[in-house]
C-alpha cells in the first residue's frame, strides 16, 4: 500500500511539471509580446497577452504592473459609462498585487512609491470619498516615506487633509493641518536637496568645460522637469496654507500649545520657522519660542533666529554674529546655502546690496543650482541702474549685467525658468539699443562699472 502511494505520488508530480513548465514558457512568450506592444503605446493589443501573464505569472516581472498601470489608464480613458467602473476598480486591484509581488525594487522599499500611485488613482477616478484616500496617502507615508516621492501626490496627501478640514466636520483640526504641512514642505525640501545635488554633478562638470554625455544630457533635463514639478506643487501647498497660517491663527495656537511642547525641539522649530515666514517675528512670543528653542537645542536654526531678534531691535552687528554662527553650525552644505540665502534677503530687504550679494554668491558656492540666488543678483543690479556710470548710455548698460544673471538662474534652475527668462527679457529691453550702440559707436567696448558691483560688461556687438 506504501509502495502505491509513492507509485501515484510520482505520477501526479510527472504530471504537474510539465504543466508549469509550459505556463512558464507561454508566460515568458506573452510577456515579450506585451512589453513590445505597450513600449510603441498600443495598449489594445498589449491587453490580451498581458492579461495572460497577470492571472498565470503575477511575480514572473515588475513590467506586469509598470506597463499594466498605463494599460489600464488607457482603457479607463476609452472606457464606455458601463465598462468604466470595473476598469477603474481592476487598476485599484492592480496597485494591491503589485505591492504583494513586487514591494521592493533592487532591494529598496518602494512600497510607499505603490500605495501613494493607488490613493492618486482613487482620487483621479473617484473611487473612494477623502477620507479614504486621505488614509490611503497616509499610509504610503508612515509605511515608507523615502519612495513617497512623487510631487504631485505629496501635494494631494496635504490638500486632501486640507479639504476634510475646510468640511468642518471630519475631526480635522487646524493643529493637524499645520503639523502636516511642516511634514510635507519638509519632505518636499528633501527631495529638492536630493535633486539639487544631482544636478549640482552635471552643473559643476559643465563649469570646467566638459562635455556632457548623452546620458547626463538627459539626466538634466529630467532633473530640470522634477525640480519644475516640486518647485510648482511647493507653490501651490505654500498658496494653500497661507489662507489659513496667519499671525492671528497662528500665535494664539502656538501659546496655547507651548506649555506641552517646550521639550520638542522640532515643535519649537516648526513653529518658529512658520512665524518667521509669516512675518509673526515682531510678536513677543516669537521671542519666547526662540529662547526656548536655543536653551533646549542650540543650533543652526536657533542661531538664526536669534539673528532675526537682534535685527527686529536694530542691533544688526549683533544679529550677524548670530547668522555667521547658525552658518558655522550647519554641517550640510545645502542646508548652510539655504541659511546663506535668508541672510541675503534680509541684506536685501535692508537696502545693503553688496552684503546681499556677497552672501547670495556663498550660498551658491554650496548650491550652484540654486537659480533664486542668480535672479536676487540680478534684482540688485537692475536696481542700481542710476547709481552706476557717469553717462544715460551706461547707467543702462547695467541692465546687461542684470539680464546675464537672470539668464544664469533659468539655466540652473528649471523651476524659475520661465520666470527668469521673462526677468532677463525685461532688463534686456531696458538696455541701451541697437540704434543706441551705433550711434555710440561702441560695441564691442568693455563697460567698467565703479559703484558696489565692481564689474563690468562688454557692449554687444551688432
Amino acid at each position: 500500500m506504501k509502495l502505491f502511494k509513492i507509485f501515484v505520488f510520482w505520477i501526479g508530480l510527472m504530471m504537474i511539471l510539465p504543466v508549469s513548465a509550459q505556463n512558464s514558457e507561454e508566460c515568458l512568450q506573452d510577456l515579450s509580446i506585451f512589453a513590445e506592444y505597450a513600449k510603441v503605446k498600443n495598449y489594445d493589443e498589449a491587453y490580451g497577452p498581458w492579461l495572460k501573464v497577470r492571472e498565470a505569472c503575477p511575480s514572473l516581472n515588475v513590467a506586469i504592473f509598470s506597463y499594466g498601470e498605463r494599460i489600464l489608464k488607457d482603457r479607463i480613458k476609452k472606457a464606455t459609462p458601463d465598462t468604466r467602473d470595473a476598469e477603474t476598480a481592476d487598476l485599484i486591484k492592480l496597485y494591491d498585487q503589485w505591492l504583494e509581488n513586487f514591494p521592493t525594487r533592487r532591494n529598496v522599499s518602494v512600497s510607499g512609491d505603490i500605495i501613494s500611485s493607488k490613493a492618486q488613482a482613487m482620487l483621479d477616478y473617484k473611487t473612494a470619498d477623502k477620507m479614504e484616500v486621505y488614509k490611503t496617502f497616509d499610509l504610503a507615508y508612515q509605511t515608507d516615506a523615502k519612495s513617497f516621492n512623487n510631487p504631485k501626490e505629496l501635494y494631494n496627501y496635504f490638500k486632501t487633509l486640507y479639504d476634510l478640514y475646510k468640511k468642518g466636520n471630519q475631526g480635522v483640526t487646524m493643529e493637524q493641518l499645520f503639523n502636516k504641512y511642516e511634514e510635507v514642505s519638509e519632505k518636499f525640501e528633501i527631495e529638492s536637496i536630493n535633486l539639487a545635488k544631482k544636478l549640482d554633478v552635471i552643473l559643476k562638470k559643465q563649469e570646467e568645460g566638459t562635455p556632457l554625455s548623452s546620458r547626463e544630457v538627459r539626466s538634466k533635463r529630467v532633473y530640470g522637469i522634477n525640480s519644475n514639478a516640486i518647485g510648482t506643487f511647493l507653490s501651490n501647498l505654500d498658496a494653500i496654507i497661507s489662507k489659513e497660517a496667519t499671525c492671528v491663527n497662528l500665535v494664539p495656537l502656538y501659546k496655547r500649545n507651548f506649555e506641552e511642547f517646550k521639550s520638542d525641539a522640532v515643535w519649537l522649530k516648526r513653529a518658529a520657522s512658520r512665524m518667521d515666514s509669516k512675518e509673526c517675528s515682531d510678536d513677543p512670543f516669537f521671542v519666547t519660542l526662540v529662547e526656548a528653542l536655543h536653551t533646549l537645542d542650540p543650533s543652526a536654526d536657533s542661531a538664526y533666529y536669534l539673528g532675526i531678534l537682534k535685527d527686529k531691535a536694530g542691533d544688526s552687528q549683533e544679529a550677524l554674529k548670530y547668522y555667521e554662527e547658525s552658518i558655522s553650525l550647519q554641517t550640510d552644505p545645502y542646508k548652510k546655502a539655504k541659511i546663506l540665502y535668508k541672510i541675503a534677503i534680509k541684506f536685501k530687504s535692508a537696502g545693503r546690496k553688496s552684503s546681499a550679494r556677497s552672501y547670495a554668491l556663498k550660498a551658491l558656492r554650496f548650491q550652484p543650482s540654486m537659480g533664486p540666488a542668480y535672479l536676487m543678483i540680478s534684482n540688485l543690479y537692475a536696481g542700481s541702474a542710476n547709481d552706476c556710470g557717469e553717462t544715460q548710455f551706461n547707467k543702462r548698460a547695467v541692465y546687461w549685467l542684470a539680464a546675464q544673471m537672470a539668464f544664469k538662474a533659468g539655466e540652473v534652475d528649471a523651476s524659475i525658468k520661465k520666470l527668469a527668462l521673462k526677468t532677463a527679457r525685461s532688463y534686456e529691453g531696458r538696455a541701451p539699443s541697437k540704434t543706441e550702440i551705433f550711434t555710440e559707436g561702441n560695441q564691442g567696448t568693455t563697460i567698467e562699472f565703479d559703484c558696489w558691483i565692481k564689474s563690468s560688461v562688454k557692449v554687444p556687438e551688432l
